[in-house]
């Protein structure tokens, strides 16, 4: 068994840094690396998880489109349902709809009214690939709640610190496994 030291180097060794995408003086944090490689994913989920553990989870929110790649394994592990945070217009029924800006331009989402339908203010928990400015994460936070759900935290594989994200959250504990 490896220890957590071990682990963590293993996921930063499979993440790379993009200069200039998706627009010039931006860098990316790219993690299709870690994905394609299983030992680093497994590790990655399974340390998520096991932070995750004794949380009361109802469902997990998951912002398109990297958000649903962490959401299915650890809905699965935590016994939680799954609650799909898209682009407008993409989803089937009537929704609820959230603009927010990005740390390089601005964006919007939706869920669907109902999506939390048959549990009453469920405890929801919000997983994303990654942490920069916060906006996916705020947006998706009152969503959720105009949805008639309640967030419990965000779990976020990579915290980019240096663009405080966090502080657009505040009040939610916030669950990271990488931190630059």
């Amino acid at each position: 068994m490896s220890t957590n030291a071990e682990q963590l180097a293993l996921l930063y060794s499979h993440i790379r840094d993009i200069p200039d995408f998706p627009k010039p003086g931006t860098i990316f944090t790219h993690i299709t690396p870690l994905l394609s490689n299983a030992a680093a994913f497994t590790v990655a989920v399974d340390m998520l998880a096991e932070r995750l553990r004794d949380s009361d989870i109802d469902f997990i929110a998951c912002p398109e489109a990297r958000g649903f790649i962490w959401a299915a394994p650890l809905a699965y592990q935590l016994g939680a349902g799954i609650t799909l945070i898209r682009k407008p217009d993409k989803l089937p029924a009537a929704t609820i709809e959230q603009t927010f800006d990005l740390e390089y331009g601005s964006d919007a989402l939706s869920i669907h009214v109902d999506a939390f339908a048959g549990k009453p203010n469920p405890n929801v928990l919000i997983v994303d690939d990654v942490l920069a400015t916060g906006g996916t994460a705020r947006a998706t936070a009152e969503l959720i709640s105009a949805a008639g759900g309640k967030v419990i935290g965000v779990a976020i594989l990579i915290e980019l610190n240096f663009l405080d994200g966090r502080s657009r959250l505040a009040g939610l504990p916030v669950t990271s496994l990488i931190n630059y």
